[in-house]
């Protein structure tokens, strides 16, 4: 788990499907004027260069962001995703630099809302401990997020998002974000839980999800894009987020956002296969 940096694979197209729900999440939560806590269980570096050694390995971007980011007629949710994309670099019109999920949540606080971000990786916390300094609004705290998650909820404001973004380079990750998930909800019935999960090994994501699934739990959403079939070779083949207490449009907003990545993401005659399911 501490190998993992995530500037090998910002920007990618699992990055696109996660940030632009998690800023739709945010929308329709500040609807109401009332305080937000957002909890981050794995923060990251809050950053990342796309010139750098990390992202130029693998240009995992170039499949993801940099599909995006010349579009003009993109529907709201991923016109806004771009807006805080381009506002993030230094010159809006290249694509340099790409946000972390705390970034993107920054670029949308209001004065009322707070941060409560974990990353346990030292050079990580490090620059994103200090992309925050001084922001009062803004916690970094050096810990295993799993376990912060729980110690932070419920948060003060009794409102609150809380992502789940775990690198799973351990293969016991899997249950182990599933049961923390369903120990913080039993603590905090009524934020929104919203799990990101890759799909390198199908057995091994379903086994995670159907223990949300089996908890008892309601209102579950998933969205999920699969740029190829499940395969046994090494390799990401889609992406998902796992939604608990999803709020209200977000299944529709999610719909629309598909439809239009399916296109512009696609590979294999530009089909991008697509998964929305509801368990109540």
């Amino acid at each position: 788990m501490l190998s993992y940096r995530h500037g090998y694979h910002a920007g990618n197209f699992a990055d696109v499907l996660k940030h632009s729900m998690l800023l739709q999440v945010l929308t329709l939560l500040h609807k109401k004027d009332k305080p937000l806590a957002y909890i981050d269980t794995h923060a990251g570096a809050g950053g990342y260069a796309l010139t750098d050694s990390f992202a130029q390995k693998t240009g995992e971007y170039l499949e993801g962001i940099a599909k995006l980011w010349d579009k003009s007629d993109l529907p709201a949710p991923l016109a806004q995703y771009i807006t805080d994309v381009k506002h993030f670099n230094p010159d809006p019109d290249k694509l340099a630099f790409y946000p972390g999920s705390p970034a993107f949540v920054d670029m949308n606080m209001r004065p009322k809302d707070r941060m409560v971000l974990h990353e346990i990786h030292s050079t990580d916390h490090l620059l994103l401990a200090e992309q925050f300094e001084g922001d009062k609004q803004i916690r970094v705290i050096k810990k295993d997020g799993l376990k912060g998650m729980i110690s932070a909820v419920p948060p003060i404001e009794r409102r609150g998002v809380i992502l789940i973004d775990p690198s799973y380079e351990i293969k016991d990750d899997y249950i182990d974000v599933a049961n923390a998930i369903i120990k913080a909800h039993k603590r905090f019935s009524t934020g929104v839980y919203m799990l990101w999960y890759p799909v390198v090994n199908r057995q091994q994501t379903e086994a995670m999800l159907q223990l949300l699934t089996n908890s008892g739990i309601k209102n579950q959403l998933r969205i999920e894009q699969a740029l190829k079939a499940d395969s046994d070779e090494f390799g990401m083949t889609a992406a998902g987020l796992w939604v608990i207490n999803p709020p209200w449009k977000l299944e529709a907003i999610a719909t629309e956002t598909l439809a239009t990545l399916a296109p512009l993401l696609g590979k294999h005659n530009g089909k991008v296969t697509v998964k929305l399911e509801v368990n109540e």
